[in-house]
């Protein structure tokens, strides 16, 4: 598909600010944790960090992104300058059986009862309209 066939891409409105009052950062980095150790045993794995603490790193780097775009301060573009977060991920061939593996692995840390993130129910499926639509965003193969 060229760039000129691709349906439109969506308008990402920003998660509901009350995600990082209920969270704070610390909520929000244990989130980005828990979504990264089921990424490193994903499908797309190899789009990840190798290690453990490889991958942990990588986790704090987004919690910093998305500290900020649930309501936080802009801790991601502090340190790294502008999000821009389709250029950044422009080096890796993501495809639709990718985004969706990704989201999986979100799926499943958001919406397991049993998970000690703690994500708050009511800012639950917002989030998720979020997700879904920052991620076609990504798809770039």
């Amino acid at each position: 598909m060229n760039e000129n066939s691709r349906s439109p891409l969506p308008r990402v409105p920003l998660p509901d600010p009350g995600i990082y009052l209920a969270l704070k950062e610390e909520g929000l980095t244990r989130l980005l944790k828990a979504v990264y150790r089921r990424l490193g045993k994903s499908p797309i794995r190899d789009m990840f960090p190798k290690t453990d603490q490889e991958l942990d790193l990588a986790a704090e780097k987004s919690a910093l992104f998305f500290i900020g775009i649930c309501g936080g301060p802009p801790l991601f573009e502090r340190l790294y300058g502008p999000p821009q977060m389709r250029a950044r991920h422009q080096r890796f061939s993501i495809h639709a059986r990718a985004r969706e593996a990704w989201l999986d692995c979100w799926k499943e840390v958001l919406f397991d009862e049993s998970n000690p993130v703690g994500f708050p129910e009511e800012f639950r499926q917002g989030f998720w309209d979020y997700l879904e639509a920052f991620s076609l965003w990504m798809v770039n193969a």
